[in-house]
């Protein structure tokens, strides 16, 4: 084949793969556990939208508001009863465009079937995924427009759910009808929703039928990823931060989604099923559902490991292991995956549990380990980006709770906090895709 020949094949071939559709995943929000053992911010008063935990969800429909990372033609969603004790029944499951609180932009709601059915009953400790459904607002590919707009995902618990598997922290108002008030998905206004929670329920993972060559960047670990700290409702955890500028700098050639789990750990609970934490199971524990079993993932980063010095005083040796493991785990799972380490920002002289001496010996070491290990395709410092090397705190300006208000628990960074983060980050290092296979 002659030199000309071969650039119009390989041509063809680049412009067949940019107009090639795939699934990516375009939300996330961890399941963790069993309401309500978590650790929400600022949640209201549940007491007359779920008044028994064990008994959960009752006739009733919840209103879930999220933001996808980016909008396709096609939508899927994922319902998890990872930590239920019964089988649950939904139906009436509907997403569409948020206008305001619970309601919807008219036209925009959708109704979504599973196997082509209008039900699905989920088993205790499984995960169903939805048909795709069409999104007739969607008119474009990086409709500019649609950047920040939020999706509305409802659906209807038939009878009792038993234990609500949640994510705690959504740090995002969403809507619940009261028990015994039926399906309501179906409806655009917001009328049949009056009580709000700051969590999420039942929904862990919303897909976007994408272009071929987008790259998932998965970010993964505990309260700092979770975004504890930062502002309600303003989506600038450090990962949303990143996402934005991946956005300005790529379009949409890279998606983030977060991962995040406040309180958890990377090597324990040992035996979570048996004494459930607010953290959720160990990282190590969440591998496959969180990471290998998402559409399109191409990178992760990984920040944790403070939970395992402050709540367990676990080694350096112990934290290291895991992450040793976790990493062979992915290689293992997801080919030519690049996985990136985060170091851990300072929590000296924060929680009484976080900031002793001894953690913070712990953190500097398990940070050396970090930054000079192999194992790793990059290294993001973000604790020399927060770090006040006079005090050996983070930076005083990091440090006032943007969430709630207050001085802060210098553990957590605040919005200036994981803005500070976020831009540290040498995105050369972060947006790079896969490496091809190796030619035989």
């Amino acid at each position: 084949m002659t030199r000309i020949a071969l650039l119009l094949a390989a041509l063809v071939a680049f412009a067949s793969s940019a107009h090639a559709q795939q699934w990516v995943a375009s939300w996330t929000g961890a399941a963790q556990g069993p309401y309500p053992i978590g650790n929400p911010t600022a949640q209201p008063e549940l007491k007359f939208a779920l008044p028994s935990a064990e008994q959960g969800a009752n006739d009733q429909t919840f209103r879930l508001i999220l933001r996808p990372d980016v909008w396709g033609p096609q939508a899927r969603i994922r319902l998890s009863n990872a930590f239920g004790k019964k089988p649950v029944l939904f139906d009436g499951v509907h997403v569409g465009l948020q206008e305001s609180g619970s309601a919807i932009v008219p036209g925009t709601n959708k109704p979504l079937q599973f196997g082509g059915r209008n039900s699905v009953t989920v088993a205790p400790g499984e995960s169903v995924v939805s048909d795709p459904v069409a999104l007739s607002f969607v008119k474009t590919a990086n409709d500019p427009m649609l950047r920040g707009r939020k999706l509305a995902v409802s659906f209807h618990v038939v009878g009792e759910s038993g234990p609500l598997t949640w994510h705690a922290k959504a740090l995002q108002t969403s809507y619940i009808s009261p028990p015994g008030s039926g399906a309501k998905g179906q409806e655009d206004g917001e009328s049949s929703f009056p009580f709000s929670t700051a969590s999420w329920f039942f929904l862990d993972e919303v897909d976007m039928q994408v272009a071929a060559l987008t790259r998932v960047v998965v970010c993964f670990g505990d309260s700092i990823t979770d975004g504890t700290g930062t502002t309600i409702n303003g989506d600038d955890r450090w990962p949303d931060v990143l996402s934005r500028r991946l956005h300005a700098a790529y379009n949409d050639s890279f998606v983030v989604v977060n991962q995040g789990i406040g309180g958890n750990q990377v090597a324990g609970p040992a035996d979570y099923a048996a004494k459930p934490i607010p953290g959720g199971p160990s990282a190590l524990d969440q591998l496959d559902r969180d990471i290998v079993s998402l559409p399109g993932v191409g990178t992760v980063v990984w920040l944790e490991g403070i939970n395992d010095f402050g709540a367990a005083d676990a080694t350096v040796e112990t934290v290291i292991e895991g992450y040793k493991k976790g990493v062979a785990h992915l290689r293992g799972k997801i080919p030519r995956v690049r996985i990136l380490a985060a170091t851990l920002t300072s929590a000296l002289n924060s929680t009484p549990t976080h900031g002793r001496p001894e953690v913070e010996a712990k953190r500097k070491a398990l940070n050396e380990f970090l930054r000079t290990s192999k194992i790793f395709d990059g290294v993001i410092d973000f604790d020399a980006a927060t770090l006040d090397s006079a005090t050996g705190e983070i930076k005083p300006m990091y440090q006032p709770n943007s969430s709630v208000g207050g001085p802060g628990d210098k553990l957590h960074p605040n919005r200036a906090g994981y803005a500070a983060m976020a831009n540290a980050i040498d995105l050369a290092v972060v947006a790079v895709p896969p490496a091809p296979p190796p030619r035989k």
